[in-house]
C-alpha cells in the first residue's frame, strides 16, 4: 500500500518535494502528514492529508534538517495542496535563492519550521534560477526579451516535462520571469 501512495504522490507533485522543490523519487523520500498524526489520528489515512516531501536531511543535526523532518508535528498556516490559498502568490524569492512571505506567519513557517532558507537549498535555487538567465541571456541579447519570449520560458518551467515531472526548484523561475515579465505589461 505505502509504495502505490508513494507512486501516486510522486506522479501527483510532478516528482518534487511538497516544501522545497527538490527533485524526489520513491526511494528518496518521505510521506508527510500536513496534520501531523500525533494531534490529528483521524486525518492518518486521508489522502487530503498527505504530501510526498524529501528526506529533509534526515538523521542530521537540527540546523541541517529542512522540510518535513524539521517540521515535525508542528503545524504550518498553509497546506501546498490547498488551492484556496494559491502558495505561490504568498511565498517570495530573492534572486539571491532566498525564500520569504510578506505575511509574517508564513514567513516565520519558512524559515524557522522548514528552514526552507538553509544554505544548500538556497544556493540549489539560486543556480537554478542564474542557469535559466544565463540561457536566456545566450539565446536572446538581454533587451531583446519579448513578451511571448518571456511567457514561452515560464510555460516550460510551469508544465511538466514529457516524463510528468517537474523541473526541481521551478518556482523561483517561474516567480523571477513573471516579475520580469510585468515589466513589460
Amino acid at each position: 500500500y505505502k509504495d502505490e501512495l508513494r507512486a501516486s504522490l510522486l506522479t501527483e507533485q510532478g516528482y518534487i518535494c511538497c516544501y522545497c522543490m527538490q527533485r524526489i523519487s520513491a526511494d528518496r523520500m518521505k510521506i508527510e502528514h500536513w496534520r501531523s498524526q500525533d494531534e490529528y489520528p483521524q486525518f492518518q489515512l486521508d489522502y487530503n492529508n498527505l504530501l510526498g516531501a524529501c528526506q529533509g536531511g534526515q538523521g542530521s543535526p537540527s540546523h541541517l534538517q529542512h522540510c518535513d523532518t524539521k517540521k515535525g508535528n508542528t503545524e504550518i498556516t498553509i497546506n501546498p495542496l490547498n488551492n484556496h490559498r494559491n502558495c505561490e502568490d504568498l511565498i517570495k524569492y530573492l534572486a539571491t535563492g532566498k525564500i520569504y512571505s510578506d505575511d509574517e506567519t508564513i514567513d516565520k513557517d519558512l524559515n524557522d519550521v522548514l528552514n526552507l532558507n538553509m544554505q544548500t537549498l538556497v544556493n540549489n535555487r539560486k543556480e537554478v534560477l542564474e542557469l535559466v538567465l544565463k540561457q536566456l541571456k545566450s539565446e536572446y541579447s538581454q533587451g531583446n526579451w519579448t513578451v511571448a519570449i518571456l511567457n514561452k520560458k515560464i510555460q516550460q518551467w510551469t508544465n511538466r516535462q514529457t516524463d510528468g515531472r517537474y523541473k526541481p526548484y521551478c518556482q523561483i523561475v517561474i516567480y523571477h520571469l513573471k516579475k520580469k515579465l510585468s515589466k513589460y505589461v
